[in-house]
């Protein structure tokens, strides 16, 4: 019983050659006032450095699941232009994945009158993906030398901004892998798009409560898989531009809406220049008899506050 639980372990590595993909794992860090890690057109909107820590701990009870922790932090650094940094370290089993993304932003005013943006960015992507083969227990698996690969990559997206609507398509990772250390039958094309839409209802700009229903569609070109999560957050303002906030989560194959992959709540407070949020995710498939869900922490300050010309950046 003990070989069959090894060899499910090795199993479960080498197709994490085949799920991750050099890809970021998207839960829902950008539904915590972050959506720069999932689009470097956000770079530079606001009048603050903003940087954001996130923790996230991946089926609460199963060994050696995903776990990561990442960094991300972005600015303005003239009326119209932004630059980001998102730097990340990634554990899934015997694979690991670390890196950082250098991202910038320009934001064009299409109508001022009517808070009508564009924005453009670009990333540059390095990541080095490694096959942890000094933890393997079982001998004669047919990996013998060091299985580790350093990529560099692009991702290019544009935001358009209609008063309280936004839209954004990002493409990530527009370059093929590097195959020279893996498997020949390991996928070259890492290019994956994301959509992410939404709008806020509130009754004015001065409104004290505002509701924002979203929705995130990832699709990865290599075997044709996607996902959509569906999200809603409700905010709370008060006068001194803190808010608390709560939500829930429910994302979906594409071709299984009314089964679930994970759904789950959210909640979060600004205050004064810290941000604070948690949310937790149910894993709706088998693995739920195992596990006790996703956790995630973000930790967040807003500093060096500054004013723009440009309204682009609020």
């Amino acid at each position: 019983m003990k070989k069959i639980y090894h060899l499910l372990l090795i199993f479960l590595t080498i197709q994490t050659l085949h799920s991750q993909e050099l890809s970021i794992p998207t839960f829902t860090q950008y539904l915590a006032d972050n959506p720069f890690v999932i689009s470097p057109s956000y770079a530079g909107i606001g009048d603050n450095v903003k940087i954001r820590m996130n923790g996230l701990t991946q089926w609460v009870g199963v060994k050696d699941a995903p776990d990561m922790q990442s960094l991300a932090a972005d600015m303005r650094i003239a009326d119209n232009s932004g630059i980001g940094i998102f730097l990340y370290n990634d554990k899934n089993g015997n694979t690991r994945q670390y890196g950082g993304k250098f991202s910038f932003a320009h934001h064009l005013i299409l109508d001022k009158y009517y808070d009508q943006f564009l924005s453009l960015g670009i990333s540059y992507n390095l990541n080095q993906f490694r096959l942890e083969i000094e933890n393997f227990n079982v001998p004669d698996i047919g990996v013998k030398d060091d299985r580790a690969v350093i990529n560099h990559n692009f991702d290019v997206s544009v935001l358009y901004r209609f008063q309280d609507f936004y839209f954004s398509f990002n493409a990530s990772n527009l370059l093929n892998k590097n195959l020279d250390k893996f498997n020949i039958n390991e996928p070259g094309k890492l290019r994956n798009y994301q959509f992410y839409t939404g709008y806020v209802f509130r009754e004015n700009r001065n409104s004290a409560f505002e509701v924002e229903p979203s929705a995130y569609v990832q699709y990865f070109e290599s075997d044709g898989r996607s996902s959509t999560d569906l999200n809603v957050k409700l905010r709370w303002k008060n006068n001194n531009d803190d808010y608390y906030w709560a939500g829930l989560s429910y994302r979906f194959l594409n071709d299984q809406m009314m089964e679930p992959i994970n759904i789950g709540p959210m909640a979060g407070f600004k205050k004064s220049n810290f941000y604070f949020a948690y949310s937790y995710q149910l894993t709706t498939n088998e693995l739920l008899a195992y596990n006790s869900g996703t956790h995630m922490i973000t930790l967040g300050l807003d500093i060096f506050q500054g004013v723009s010309n440009c309204p682009c950046t609020f």
